[in-house]
């Protein structure tokens, strides 16, 4: 459809159906510090050419050095195939699906995506995912509730402070208006995990409850998903399993979990075949037990014959606000990240199962690897037990060594003070498949710098 612009006379006739005078007036709520009303006309007007010299000279400012930086978003290999393929046109122009007759190769791959992520996490079902990782545990929570058809004010949702700072952020914005009480439960500070007992000190009786459990969780610790996963069923309480998905491939996934296997689980795509882009955007899975398919959030896609009984696939169950639903819909968060599922989906077929096993199992040993050369420097792990591919250290002066390093175009990992005050010197460090053997003799190195350890 051609671009039609307003007329002067349209915009006034527009604002004074709403009863205002002016455009500016649509801004009032920010502050005018920041508030910029002659942005547009600010902008230069320049041709292709200078304003593409613009953007390079603007793209070169970005520091790209080694670094160990995970907590939450992980740099893994992607082979060209993948963004080769999901940034073809037929995927990249494509909208929302409503037209099967005319979404087919979407619909096939998010079938697929489906297909895979319930094989991965050992679930019954998976929906087509969701707005982020975050935004999906907060559905799940609100899923298991609704199953419980009880007053939301009466239900109660353990968060160990060991699930990422982040994720825990958005919960209280997003359960808040419901009355859902958010209960905390602390972590052990010698093994950085959830301990039942710690969970036992602050449990409450509730008509409906869950735990989110997070594994491995944003400390780098391996959580006692079994033990958790027992308990809690045996006191009415469900479980989330909010999961990195390539640990998935090396250790138990949720629903494996204890005799029952976790009732939900969710979390981030990101490490799936989508690139580090300065915070996202990303994508969230969602995986449950098929007795909660009805009430699951966001899209499911279907497959099935057409008239002539060739196979075909189809949108089903779109209990979201957009659809029939209206009010009774399951979610109101519309965006499902359609192209990085693409992605994902693409990566999961071209390096199959065992690929993703080896990509756990290189990022597993990277670790130890780095573990093992820090040890050597004098820099112990804060937490004993099991991780994955993350862990905290204890450094003498963590914000020195962070500022030398800085310096250096060297990101040794996470500085957890900004979340974890009880943890002043520690830092999060990240090790994956792409870890070189020179990176971690650096790493060494920094720490060896006069000035920095004890």
């Amino acid at each position: 459809m051609t671009f039609i612009p307003h007329t002067q006379e349209d915009i006034k006739n527009m604002l004074e159906k709403i009863g205002i005078q002016k455009i500016d007036e649509l801004f009032a709520d920010i502050p005018q510090s920041i508030f910029r009303p002659n942005f547009e006309r600010d902008l230069p007007s320049l041709d292709e050419m200078t304003l593409s010299q613009h953007m390079y000279n603007r793209a070169a400012q970005n520091e790209v050095g080694e670094h160990f930086l995970g907590a939450g978003a992980y740099r893994h290999y992607i082979p060209p195939t993948v963004w080769a393929l999901a940034s073809r046109g037929e995927f990249m122009t494509a909208y929302t699906p409503y037209q099967a007759e005319a979404s087919q190769g979407s619909l096939q791959l998010f079938w697929e995506y489906q297909s895979m992520m319930a094989s991965l996490m050992q679930m019954d079902v998976s929906n087509a995912s969701m707005y982020d990782g975050a935004t999906s545990v907060f559905e799940a929570i609100m899923m298991l509730l609704r199953t419980r058809r009880v007053d939301c004010a009466q239900a109660v949702v353990y968060i160990p402070e060991s699930l990422h700072p982040h994720y825990r952020q958005v919960l209280q914005t997003l359960t808040a208006p419901h009355g859902v009480q958010c209960v905390a439960v602390p972590f052990d500070e010698h093994t950085g995990r959830t301990s039942l007992s710690e969970l036992q000190k602050v449990w409450r009786s509730a008509k409906a409850s869950c735990l989110v459990l997070p594994q491995p969780n944003f400390l780098g610790q391996l959580e006692k998903a079994d033990e958790l996963t027992d308990w809690c069923h045996s006191n009415d309480c469900e479980v989330i399993g909010v999961v990195n998905p390539i640990a998935c491939a090396l250790i138990k996934p949720p629903g494996e979990w204890g005799e029952k296997g976790a009732d939900v689980a969710c979390g981030e795509g990101q490490p799936l075949g989508v690139p580090l882009s300065s915070g996202g955007p990303y994508f969230g899975f969602f995986c449950c037990k098929e007795k909660y398919l009805r009430q699951l959030p966001g899209r499911v896609v279907g497959k099935t014959v057409d008239k002539q009984g060739k196979e075909c696939f189809t949108l089903t169950l779109q209990a979201r606000e957009q659809h029939i639903r209206r009010a009774r819909a399951t979610s109101n968060i519309c965006t499902n990240q359609g192209l990085f599922v693409i992605a994902a989906t693409i990566y999961m077929s071209l390096i199959g199962p065992q690929g993703l096993s080896k990509v756990a199992t290189m990022s597993h040993q990277r670790m130890k690897q780095l573990s093992r050369a820090l040890e050597r420097c004098g820099v112990k792990p804060r937490f004993e037990g099991e991780y994955f591919h993350e862990r905290v250290f204890d450094i003498s002066d963590a914000e020195v060594f962070l500022d030398q390093c800085e310096q250096e175009r060297f990101i040794p990992g996470f500085k957890l003070s900004t979340y974890y005050k009880q943890l002043p010197n520690s830092i999060l460090a990240c090790a994956t498949e792409l870890t070189t053997d020179e990176g971690i003799r650096r790493y060494a190195s920094l720490l060896q710098t006069e000035g920095v350890l004890a």
